[in-house]
């Protein structure tokens, strides 16, 4: 494989995971007690921190890229394993 593809992927694994983990423990301003600034949604989030998504994202995709380039490697799942009408009974 070569590098390009290697980093293409990557950045694919990254991106999905950074989306993924927004969400985690991101809590509204009524949940940490600060006063809402005017014009301000109620939904809003009170304690974004991009950094730590960006950490938690990096360790999730270098872990899931791992996982991808070792069966890439091996062969353990590939697109003969995929084919589902060979499970279906005739």
């Amino acid at each position: 494989m070569k590098i390009t593809s290697i980093l293409a992927i990557y950045l694919l694994f990254w991106v999905m995971s950074a989306f993924m983990l927004l969400p985690v423990g991101v809590k509204t301003p009524h949940e940490t007690g600060e006063a809402l600034v005017p014009g301000q949604a109620d939904s809003a989030p009170g304690n974004f921190r991009p950094k730590r998504i960006a950490i938690r994202a990096t360790v999730l995709s270098a872990v899931l890229f791992g996982l991808y380039y070792a069966n890439y490697v091996n062969g353990w799942i590939g697109v003969d394993s995929l084919d589902i009408t060979r499970w279906i009974a005739h």
